[in-house]
C-alpha cells in the first residue's frame, strides 16, 4: 500500500467518523411520524438532501442544484453537463446526493459507474456513498442497512438489493462493464480535465472520443434507464465538457427540427451573475462582498477561468516575456504624450481604461493606466488628479478619447469634474474610423515581440496595470475575455506615432535659382 493511499484510508475513516456526529436522529419518533416525515421529504429533492446529508448542508442549496436534480430525476434516459464553477457543489449532488435519491427514494438506479481524473480520485468520490450508506445514521434509520459487500478501496461494492457501485480511472478500460444483465444505467464523469491534456489538441480530441464512445458506449442500447451526467467547469476550449456542449447543441438543434424529445441538457452557472455588482448565483452559500474580494485578490484570467467559463489561454499573442517595466523619463524627454481612453459603457461588465502612452525612438512606455470596472466620472478624477500633481500642463499631450464614448454624457461628467477644479483639460473625441479591432491590437504584438514595449516601473504590481497584463495574456481571437485595456493601449501608441512623425519630420526645401542651375535645358 502506498503512502498516498494510507493517507487516503485515514482520511476516509475519520470522514466515517465526521458522518456518524452529524447525522443524529430522534429516538422517540414513532412509526407514524417517521413515515410522514419520509414522505414529506421525498417530495422533494432539495428537502431529502439537506436532511439526510447535514454535514454537506451547511448552506441553503442553490436553484441550480434543484434544477440539475430535477432533470435528472424526470427523465430516465437523459445527457446532462454540469457546467459549475469551481466549489460550487456539483460533484456533491452529481456523484452522491442524486444517485443515492433515485436508489433510496425513487428505486430507479441500479449500476452507477464514476470515472474520476485517477484511479485513486475515483475511489475517493465512490467512497463518500459508501461512507454514507454504513455510517449515515439518519439514512440507516429510515432505509436500513443497505451496504452488501465490496470495498471502495477496490473501486467497487454492492448493496443488499444488488445496486451496484463502480469507480474507474478517466480512460480506464470500461468496455463490457456489467452485472450479470445489467449494465450501468448512471454514469458520471467528474473533473477528469487537466490543464495538460487541454493544451494538447490531439490528446484533447481523444480523451472526448473516448468519453463519446468508449463511455457511453457501456450503456444498454435501448435501455429506458441511461442518464449520462458530467460534472466540471469549463475553464479551456478543449476541455471534454467544452467539447460535449457544442455536440449537445448541435444534438438539440436536429431534436427541434424533427419534433423530437429534448434530452441532452447543459445546466451551465457562473459564480456570479455580473462583474459588475458580483451578485452571486448562490447567495445562500457566499456573498457579492465575498466574490468581490475574491475577484481583487485573484488573477483576472484565473478567476474568469475558473468561476466565469471563460477560455482564456495565457499569452497567446502577448507573453508574459514580453513585458517589460523601466522609469519613466521627463515628460520633456519623450518625443511625443498622448492621453488616450476607451471609456465602454454600453456593457455593464466592460471596463474604463484610459492611459497615458509616451514615445522616444523606438521605445514605447505605457506611463499611467485606469484599467478598472467603474464610472467614468472615477477616470475623469483620475486624469485631473494627475494633471494637478505633474503639472501636465506645461507639455504638449493630447488628450483623446474613442469617438463613439466621448459623447455629451461622458464630457459632462469631464467638465463637472474641471467645475469643481476650477479649470478644464482640453479632452477631444477621435471620431477616426477603426479597422476590426482584433486586427488592430494583434497590430502592436510587433512592438512586444521586439521588446520595445515598457510599463512604469513606479506601478508594477499596482492593480490597473496588472489587468492590462491579463487582458494583453488573454487576448486572442474569438476570446470572451476583457480587452479594453489592449484597445485604448494601441489606439494612444498610434497617436503617438504619428504626432512624433511630424514633430521630426524636417523639411527639406530648394531655391528655384538651385533647381533651375540643375536642369540642363532650362527652356
Amino acid at each position: 500500500m502506498t503512502k498516498s493511499f494510507e493517507k487516503l484510508i485515514k482520511q476516509y475513516e475519520e470522514h466515517c467518523r465526521k458522518i456518524e456526529q452529524s447525522a443524529t436522529i430522534n429516538i422517540n419518533e414513532t412509526p407514524k411520524e417517521k413515515i410522514k416525515r419520509m414522505r414529506g421529504l421525498e417530495r422533494d429533492y432539495v428537502d431529502w438532501f439537506e436532511y439526510y446529508f447535514q454535514m454537506y448542508a451547511k448552506s441553503k442549496c442553490a436553484w441550480f442544484h434543484k434544477r440539475m436534480a430535477n432533470k435528472i430525476i424526470e427523465n430516465p434516459e437523459c445527457n446532462l453537463l454540469g457546467e459549475i464553477y469551481r466549489s460550487g457543489a456539483k460533484s456533491v449532488h452529481l456523484d452522491m446526493g442524486i444517485p443515492l435519491y433515485l436508489y433510496l427514494v425513487k428505486k430507479d438506479l441500479f449500476f452507477l459507474l464514476l470515472i474520476g481524473e485517477t484511479v485513486d480520485k475515483a475511489k475517493k468520490l465512490i467512497s463518500d456513498i459508501q461512507a454514507q450508506l454504513q455510517h449515515n445514521s439518519r439514512l440507516i434509520n429510515d432505509y436500513g442497512k443497505r451496504f452488501k459487500y465490496g470495498d471502495w478501496a477496490e473501486g467497487d461494492f454492492s448493496t443488499v438489493d444488488g445496486v451496484r457501485f463502480v469507480s474507474r480511472g478517466f480512460r480506464q478500460s470500461v468496455r463490457g462493464l456489467r452485472e450479470g444483465a445489467q449494465r450501468p444505467d448512471y454514469i458520471v464523469v467528474d473533473d477528469v480535465d487537466t490543464k495538460k491534456l487541454c493544451n494538447n489538441e490531439k490528446l484533447s480530441r481523444r480523451a472526448y472520443e473516448w468519453v463519446w464512445e468508449d463511455l457511453r458506449g457501456t450503456f444498454d442500447e435501448g435501455a429506458k434507464r441511461k442518464r449520462f451526467v458530467v460534472a466540471n467547469n469549463n475553464f479551456h476550449k478543449n476541455t471534454i465538457i467544452n467539447q460535449l456542449k457544442g455536440e449537445f447543441n448541435r444534438i438539440n438543434e436536429r431534436a427541434k427540427e424533427t419534433g423530437r424529445k429534448i434530452k441532452h441538457f447543459v445546466i451551465s452557472v457562473a459564480a456570479v451573475k455580473s462583474l459588475v455588482t458580483f451578485e452571486p448565483n448562490w447567495p445562500e452559500k457566499t456573498s457579492a462582498e465575498y466574490w468581490k474580494e475574491k475577484y481583487d485578490s485573484t488573477p483576472y484570467r484565473s478567476f474568469m477561468r475558473e468561476y466565469m467559463h471563460k477560455h482564456i489561454q495565457d499569452g497567446t499573442i502577448f507573453k508574459p516575456e514580453h513585458i517589460q517595466y523601466k522609469k519613466r523619463l521627463r515628460f520633456d524627454q519623450y518625443d511625443a504624450l498622448c492621453f488616450y481612453g476607451d471609456l465602454s459603457y454600453k456593457d455593464a461588465g466592460d471596463y474604463k481604461g484610459m492611459g497615458l502612452v509616451g514615445r522616444i525612438g523606438k521605445e514605447y512606455h505605457l506611463i499611467f493606466c485606469f484599467l478598472r470596472q467603474s464610472t467614468r466620472k472615477a477616470v475623469a478624477e483620475w486624469v485631473y488628479d494627475l494633471y494637478e500633481k505633474h503639472n501636465l500642463g506645461k507639455y504638449n499631450i493630447k488628450y483623446l478619447i474613442e469617438g463613439l464614448f466621448a459623447m455629451d454624457e461622458f464630457v459632462n461628467d469631464f467638465d463637472l469634474v474641471g467645475e469643481e477644479r476650477g479649470f478644464y483639460i482640453p479632452v477631444v473625441a477621435d471620431k477616426k474610423s477603426k479597422i476590426n479591432k482584433y486586427d488592430r491590437i494583434e497590430s502592436m504584438a510587433g512592438f512586444f515581440e521586439r521588446l520595445n514595449v515598457y510599463f512604469n516601473e513606479e506601478f508594477k504590481g499596482n492593480n490597473d496595470f496588472a489587468t492590462m497584463e491579463d487582458q494583453l495574456y488573454a487576448f486572442e481571437k474569438g476570446s470572451t475575455a476583457n480587452d479594453d485595456g489592449p484597445d485604448f493601449l494601441q489606439s494612444g501608441m498610434a497617436e503617438v506615432n504619428k504626432a512624433s512623425f511630424v514633430a521630426k519630420f524636417k523639411p527639406r526645401t530648394k531655391s528655384r535659382k538651385e533647381i533651375q542651375a540643375n536642369k540642363k535645358n532650362r527652356f
